[in-house]
Parts: structure tokens; sequence; C-alpha cells
């Protein structure tokens, strides 16, 4: 599986960005896709997840302001991100794993390449 990411760049705070993540390959072998994020001196963090059936699950810090969805045809997912803040700022992530129905699975199977976000005050 590859993941294709695009978006990204430097906004000022209240501004808006669009990330998107191109699955392309085996991806019956998938079927949750998500973002984390590593901002300076901080650890990756979980940012968001989309499951095949739907499902979502978001962090708190950026429950609200960020959605992500799925393109109806398309093999890509988005992460559309509002009112962003400084603390936004991070070097974001596509993932995607496998994860049994009922487990509690987090590993990640396949990781996209990392995009900047930057936001200013």
């Amino acid at each position: 599986v590859q993941l294709q990411v695009s978006g990204g760049g430097l906004v000022q705070a209240g501004e808006s960005l669009r990330l998107s993540c191109a699955a392309s390959g085996s991806i019956f072998k998938i079927n949750v896709i998500g973002w984390y994020r590593q901002g300076p001196g901080k650890q990756r963090e979980l940012v968001a997840t989309l499951s095949a059936n739907n499902d979502t699950n978001y962090a708190d810090s950026v429950k609200g302001r960020f959605t992500i969805s799925r393109h109806s045809t398309e093999n890509t997912v988005y992460l559309q991100m509002n009112g962003l803040k400084p603390e936004d700022t991070a070097v974001y992530y596509c993932a995607a794993a496998y994860i049994p129905y009922g487990s509690t699975r987090t590993d990640v199977d396949y990781w996209g390449q990392g995009t900047q976000v930057t936001v200013s005050s």
C-alpha cells in the first residue's frame, strides 16, 4: 500500500488547510486510514481516523475544528483543518492499518510521507 500525501503549508491562525492522502496498491489490506502529527519537540500523536464503515475518531485537541472524510469514488482521504492554531504546527503524516473487528490493535501498517503545516500567530 502506498500513501501519497499532499497539502500543507503556511497559514495564519484562524485560517484553513486541507490535506489529502491518496491510497494505492493493495488497498484491500487496510480498513482504517488516519492522520498523525508531530510538533516541534513533541511526540507523534494521533489526530483523526476514518474506518471503512465510516466511523471517525478525533483527538480532543482537534474536535470541532478538523474533519476527516473520504472521496466518494477515489481512494483518497482528506483532513479538513479549520480554525488553525499555532499549536497545530507540526509535520502531518497519513497512516493506514488493518484493524480486525473488535480488536484494540493500534499499530500502523503503512505510512505516507510527512507534510509540514505551520500556523503563525
